[in-house]
């Protein structure tokens, strides 16, 4: 089969791409700017890429058009599509038609932890001899000399990170609805993605969905320490059960430590132990991440003594607590975070990790919902742990002031607070701000879900 991807650069469509190409389809991609790194992938994935958006890009042999969610009518290449009455899909729907309709889907979900669930689940799945399929929203150091978002396996499971993004401009739904979840895990339910969800409410509804669509004989993960998560049990038809520190879950957490890197805690199924286990993951929220995983594990039939083992060596995921470099003994980490409770959770772990250093909170609001004003007041309670905020320039300057966040008003609440805050617009300031600041024995915890102006590697060579 030909296909051809409607802005494939994107890290999902490009993914997609890749794993279509594993499978034998002769597989092409346009967008309308290639460049690297995600060309070179591509390129080294045997695709064929095409700048630029044209009509004749879809040319009469091709047998199948996968509609990425960033394109919109207007695109020429869509026009044609719809002109000539060519066969389309969105991308989930190519995932589920390609790899999931014959698999048992394993879906991670959930506002935050999602990315390194499914890749810790892909990583003690396979550990554990299964040899899953794996589709994630990252870079799992686990898979391959430089890490991977996607997997091939022989075995019966497909791991995948279920997004409750909307999947294409001809379906405003969530992706994990066309996932036909066997498993489905859902850690936490919080309002987020405020660009495509008008409240709570709406949120809500696709995780009901969601849990609608896991089967009798299935199995639904459920978040215990998360009041939306468990709001979810009474829509559940599947057999339910819940992970987490509090009391009463059925997979739980206990007896958590955290030295010189390691989190340990001791693992209790219905009360009964099941081991204990290390992680090399920071901060509770990974504790809640890893049981997950490991009831995941379990239901596939791996031992307790093999997920530990797998847990041990889990080797993380790029752009999560990632240490990207240091300089002058000071330590640069990189973090996805751009939600408020993702912004808090993850500095209560780098203050896990480094009880006894300095740390800096440098943090870009570029997301769709992190530039929105709905989240000023709890933004202005994630930074805690931190000992020294820099609030960048709100990247979606283009929204209306009424609705943008305001980084100033941040700063001010954030000083009211008692914490040395300050707004610092553009990266060379940010730059020549830490350079001549931070002292030796330093964190600087980068948050943004972008590339931020290529401010790790421009502060790492200011530092030295």
């Amino acid at each position: 089969m030909r296909i051809h991807l409607i802005g494939v650069c994107g890290t999902a469509m490009a993914t997609l791409a890749a794993l279509l190409q594993r499978r034998g389809h002769q597989v092409q991609g346009s967008d309308q700017h290639i460049y690297p790194p995600m060309s070179d992938f591509l390129r080294e994935e045997g695709i064929r890429l095409l700048e630029g958006y044209h009509a004749e890009h879809v040319t009469e042999d091709v047998d199948l058009v996968v509609v990425g969610n960033a394109i919109s009518r207007g695109n020429p290449e869509l026009e044609s599509v719809l002109d000539r009455r060519v066969q389309y899909c969105s991308l989930p729907e190519a995932v589920r038609e390609h790899f999931l309709r014959e698999a048992q889907s394993i879906v991670l979900a959930g506002t935050h932890g999602k990315t390194t669930t499914t890749a810790l689940t892909a990583w003690l799945l396979t550990h554990g001899g299964c040899d899953p399929g794996m589709l994630v929203g990252g870079i799992a150091r686990n898979f391959g000399e430089r890490g991977t978002s996607y997997r091939v396996g022989s075995g019966p499971h497909f791991v995948i990170e279920g997004d409750e993004y909307d999947s294409a401009f001809f379906d405003k739904t969530a992706k994990f609805l066309k996932y036909l979840p066997q498993v489905a895990v859902i850690g936490n339910v919080e309002f987020d993605h405020a660009d495509i969800y008008a409240d709570f409410a709406a949120v809500q509804l696709a995780f009901r969905r969601l849990v609608n669509l896991v089967p009798r004989n299935g199995l639904l993960l459920l978040g215990a320490d998360d009041a939306g998560a468990m709001a979810l049990v009474p829509f559940a038809v599947s057999p339910v059960e819940t992970f987490g520190l509090a009391e009463g879950a059925d997979w739980r957490a206990t007896d958590v430590e955290a030295h010189d890197g390691i989190t340990s805690f001791t693992v209790r199924h219905a009360g009964d132990e099941i081991g204990r286990f290390a992680s090399p993951l920071l901060g509770h929220h990974n504790v809640r991440n890893a049981l997950a995983a490991i009831a995941v594990g379990q239901w596939a039939g791996v031992s307790a003594a093999t997920l530990a083992e797998g847990l041990a060596s889990f080797a993380g995921i790029k752009r999560r607590l990632e240490i990207v470099g240091q300089a002058r003994g000071v330590t640069v980490i990189d973090d996805f975070a751009h939600h408020p409770t993702a912004v808090r959770e993850t500095l209560a772990a780098l203050r896990s990790g480094y009880p006894d250093r300095r740390i800096w909170a440098v943090f870009e609001p570029r997301s769709a919902s992190s530039c929105r004003r709905v989240f000023q007041d709890a933004f202005a309670e994630a930074f805690g742990h931190a000992d020294e905020v820099i609030v960048a320039a709100v990247y979606r300057s283009s929204l209306p002031e009424e609705e943008r966040l305001n980084a100033v008003r941040l700063v001010a609440d954030l000083g009211r607070r008692g914490q040395h805050a300050r707004h610092i617009p553009d990266v060379p300031a940010i730059v020549e701000t830490i350079a001549s600041e931070a002292r030796e024995g330093d964190v600087v915890m980068v948050m943004s879900n972008g590339g931020f102006g290529g401010i790790h590697g421009l502060l790492l060579t200011a530092l030295r």
